[in-house]
């Protein structure tokens, strides 16, 4: 099978034609037709993040596709059924073996783009507004970044959580795309003052802040939030941890609160599994309508990665085998 490499970190991945899996008890193999294109396999494949498998490794991980082979003891699947699931790593492949139980049906309403784009974005979405920042009905979330793949699961989840939403995002292109989602109002932070147009959109300041980006954007976002406000701290996209004046967390009784999705989902499959099928659940009766992504083909993967890291893809991208 044709299956993307990591030889080295840092390194260019390349193409190679490695043995198809077979699966163990308990597993089940996914022949692939889409695999999501995330952050944190760009930062695994250039060794920026916490977690460094030896290499030489397969990239990529989040896959759907359909079961291709079933391993003894699993009752729960076929031969032909239409799945999904995280993956760990080996996901940028043609075929992967997975633990049954990490494994997932496609609601009928999704393609297999949007069903390989949808665990880690809507699980960080609702792991953040509804687990962490306790967010109610009627509360105001101000999302940055809002055009990138985990801002468009923030919009659709904090509005199938009935809060109202801003959308923040560098272009009128991308902020189209925001209300086209959902989004109740829009800024452009190129151009407008962000803390300034929160407060104002806000009427006062913001209940939530939604932000994978860090850099500049942060302090001025940590401004816009009013009395008794949650700053969630996702990631750091725009490549700089910022540093924020604590006396802004004191002033208004704000809270900054750390999102650790990952961490936490490996830690805890079992919630992880409730969280997958809540959302899932919001599919089905039509709360929550993710986006087609942006299609690479496999042999285009450092493209989608460089593009996802240059913030050129707005929403989300996947690579078909």
């Amino acid at each position: 099978m044709r299956a993307v490499q990591c030889l080295e970190y840092g390194q260019p991945l390349i193409i190679a034609e490695l043995d198809a899996p077979e699966p163990r008890d308990g597993q089940v193999c996914i022949e692939v037709e889409a695999s999501g294109v995330n952050y944190v396999d760009a930062l695994i494949v250039r060794g920026e993040y916490q977690i460094k498998p030896p290499t030489p490794f397969v990239a990529g991980s989040e896959v759907a596709g359909r079961i291709g082979a079933v391993g003894s003891g699993v009752e729960t699947f076929a031969i032909g059924d239409r799945v999904f699931s995280m993956t760990g790593f080996g996901g940028f492949a043609q075929r992967v073996a997975v633990a049954a139980d990490r494994v997932s049906r496609i609601p009928a309403a999704m393609s297999a783009g949007q069903a390989a784009a949808f665990t880690q974005s809507y699980s960080t979405a609702l792991f953040s507004l509804r687990d962490r920042a306790h967010l109610a009905p009627g509360e105001t979330v101000l999302v940055l970044g809002a055009a990138g793949g985990v801002g468009r699961a923030t919009i659709d989840v904090a509005k199938a959580l009935g809060a109202k939403v801003i959308a923040a995002a560098s272009s009128a292109e991308k902020l189209e795309a925001c209300r086209a989602l959902g989004a109740d109002a829009a800024i452009d932070y190129t151009s407008e003052d962000l803390k300034t147009r929160a407060r104002e959109l806000s009427g006062g300041g913001v209940d939530v802040v939604m932000d994978p980006i860090g850099g500049e954007l942060a302090e001025p976002a940590l401004r816009a939030i009013g009395t008794f406000g949650r700053y969630l701290v996702i990631g750091f996209a725009a490549g700089q941890i910022p540093r924020l004046p604590l006396n802004q967390v004191l002033l208004r009784n704000r809270s900054i609160v750390g999102v650790d999705w990952g961490a936490w989902m490996i830690a805890n499959g079992g919630a992880q599994r409730a969280l997958l099928g809540d959302l899932l659940k919001m599919v089905d009766a039509g709360q929550l309508s993710p986006s087609e992504p942006i299609v690479y083909a496999l042999d285009q993967v450092e493209t989608a990665l460089d593009d996802l890291m240059n913030r050129r893809i707005s929403g989300k991208a996947v690579l078909v085998p």
